[in-house]
């Protein structure tokens, strides 16, 4: 007989420091939520995390963004063809008529 194995994946402890006054008004507040601290802690770092990696994300797209639009300025690029050509087709009365 074959075992399946768990679909849940195995959780870790996370054990940090907090300042007393930190710790008990955090406490107050997830109780009046009626929520677990350890909850709480989980959302905060997947948000955290999330955040994080938009941020990355965002940094490299705007890194991208920077670089073709240098491309596009310099007359000898594809880019700059390519800008072109868009421009032509925009300037182009048909283009609109159709």
């Amino acid at each position: 007989m074959r075992t399946r194995p768990s679909r849940r994946l195995k959780e870790t402890s996370f054990n940090l420091r907090i300042d007393p006054a930190l710790k008990a008004a955090s406490t107050a507040a997830t109780e009046a939520e009626d929520k677990p601290a350890a909850q709480v802690l989980r959302d905060f770092v997947r948000t955290h995390v999330e955040r994080r990696e938009r941020r990355v994300l965002e940094a490299g797209a705007r890194r991208q963004s920077l670089e073709a639009a240098k491309l596009a300025r310099d007359p000898n690029s594809d880019e700059h063809a390519v800008i072109r050509e868009i421009e032509a087709e925009l300037a182009d009365e048909s283009f609109w008529n159709e």
